[in-house]
């Protein structure tokens, strides 16, 4: 079968019922049936909370692996005492299934703003891994691509929907913390996920046969390179090679300057400047501001427990976050804990629990797909938090200052920066 280009002469609007998919809600009696594309350890934690939902129902699995395939379908069909779980090697396969309602994309993250386009065209609803963009460019298409079918989308960054950081984005769009000035935003460390991956290729090796590794298909929109088994590794090999991945600044920012951007009410735009400091093989962070003035520090995930400059950065797990307003202050982290200044000492729980997070982020997609109202992480604002990332690495990788118009999406007066707005794509897989 011949892979489809994802978007060729995209229609303004695509009425779901000329798509063969229903209209409108999903009426409650209903189960919505549910696809998965590229399902990994990630991805099967998604997968597992569908199968304890009552009102969803997994239906079907597309990968590359055969291996893969056949393991998913084992553990839904056990689930479900049958043998209906479909399997798919091509996206196209179950995207062209009318009684499919949504899909996950889990696949590596330069499949996922290509497979979301694509799923959208063909009707699907999705929730789709983050980051969730590999560049600017495919952020806007990523967000043009929902806001022209209506389909529900929603980001893999399940923090939104995280009671102790719930709790942090409200103290300071309340005014607990006073006038909102500074918002940290712990990035990917750079032991572990440097600023900018490797641009060298491995040597090559057999390439296994196509019916139990799609090799091509699994490079999709990369360019192409030759086979080599430690890129798809479990533990995902392709997190350090340019190609594959959006370095570190973005692996753990499009969570966590997701939510500086909530903190910030900036949900609807972008920062407009960007400084870099530090090198790629040595702690580093990104110094931001957003057009309503609130600053946003990138800082390295190596400098937990450390301080930059003139700050009060506790670190507080991974992911962590700290909001500074004139009044006061808020610091939260993955695992729930909660710190504060001493004047909001009495407002503040000591701990939120957070282990029920990826199901309050699952059952806000799964109510939204019912009512087809916006979920929390959707993607427009999943675009701008993203656009933030990509420019604050491309000020990283140019290392330079950089100034940014999100009216005219584009840098001030740098041609370079400019073109690195996007980068090259495989045909057929181009957006």
């Amino acid at each position: 079968m011949t892979a489809a280009g994802v978007v060729a002469a995209a229609p303004m609007i695509v009425p779901s019922s000329v798509l063969g998919q229903r209209a409108g809600a999903v009426p409650p009696s209903d189960r919505i049936a549910i696809a998965g594309i590229g399902i990994g350890g990630r991805g099967m934690s998604s997968v597992n909370a569908i199968l304890s939902y009552q009102d969803a129902r997994f239906a079907a699995i597309c990968d590359v692996k055969d291996a893969r395939r056949e393991a998913i379908k084992s553990i839904v069909d056990k689930r479900y005492q049958n043998n209906d779980c479909m399997m798919y090697a091509y996206q196209e396969e179950v995207l062209a299934r009318a009684d499919i309602d949504a899909v996950i994309i889990a696949t590596p993250e330069y499949w996922h703003a290509p497979l979301s386009v694509q799923a959208a065209y063909a009707g699907k609803d999705v929730y789709c891994e983050k980051p969730c963009s590999m560049t600017i460019q495919e952020s806007w298409a990523l967000a043009d691509a929902f806001r022209r079918t209506g389909r529900v989308y929603q980001a893999g960054t399940q923090r939104r929907n995280g009671p102790n950081f719930v709790w942090a984005v409200e103290a300071a769009r309340t005014g607990k913390l006073g006038k909102l000035q500074t918002v940290h935003a712990n990035v990917g460390t750079y032991l572990m996920w440097p600023p900018i991956p490797s641009k060298d290729w491995l040597p090559a090796e057999p390439e296994p046969p196509k019916q139990v590794f799609d090799w091509d298909r699994w490079l999709g929109p990369c360019p192409w390179r030759p086979y080599n088994s430690f890129y798809v590794t479990g533990g995902g090999g392709w997190n350090n090679w340019y190609d594959f991945h959006g370095g570190g600044i973005l692996e753990w920012g499009s969570h966590t300057v997701d939510l500086c951007q909530w903190a910030a009410d900036c949900d609807d735009t972008q920062a407009v400047e960007y400084v870099p400091k530090g090198a790629n093989g040595a702690p580093y962070a990104v110094y931001c501001t957003y057009p309503n003035g609130v600053k946003l520090v990138m800082r390295d995930g190596n400098n937990l427990g450390k301080r930059l400059p003139d700050d009060g950065w506790l670190g507080m797990g991974s992911c962590s976050v700290r909001f500074e307003g004139d009044q006061g202050w808020v610091e939260t982290g993955d695992g729930g804990r909660i710190a504060v200044s001493d004047n909001l000492r009495n407002q503040v729980p000591e701990r939120l629990d957070d282990r029920l997070v990826l199901h309050y982020h699952w059952r806000d997609f799964i109510e939204c797909i019912k009512t087809r109202s916006q979920p929390r992480a959707n993607a427009r604002r999943a675009c701008n938090s993203h656009v933030t990332c990509h420019a604050a690495f491309i000020a990283f990788e140019l290392g330079r200052k950089l100034t940014w118009d999100p009216a005219k999406e584009e840098f001030v007066n740098d041609a370079e920066a400019n073109r690195m707005r996007s980068r090259a794509v495989r045909k057929p897989w181009a957006i």
